[in-house]
C-alpha cells in the first residue's frame, strides 16, 4: 500500500468519523460522496478525481 492510498483512507476515515459524531440522520447526503470517493480511491488504486482533472489537461503524478 503507498502513501498516497493510506492517506485517502486515512481521510475517508475522519469524514466517516465526523458524520458518525454529528448523528447520520442529521447529515447532509453530500457529505457521503467524498467519503465513499476515497474509499473506493484507497481500497482500489483508481482516483476517480485525478483521472478527472487529468482529462482537463492538468499534470498526473
Amino acid at each position: 500500500m503507498t502513501a498516497m492510498r493510506m492517506t485517502q483512507l486515512t481521510i475517508a476515515a475522519i469524514i466517516l468519523v465526523g458524520i458518525w459524531l454529528t448523528g447520520f440522520n442529521n447529515v447532509h447526503w453530500l457529505l457521503y460522496v467524498p467519503a465513499a470517493m476515497l474509499a473506493f480511491a484507497g481500497a482500489v488504486g483508481f482516483c476517480p478525481g485525478a483521472a478527472f482533472w487529468a482529462k482537463l489537461g492538468f499534470k498526473n503524478n
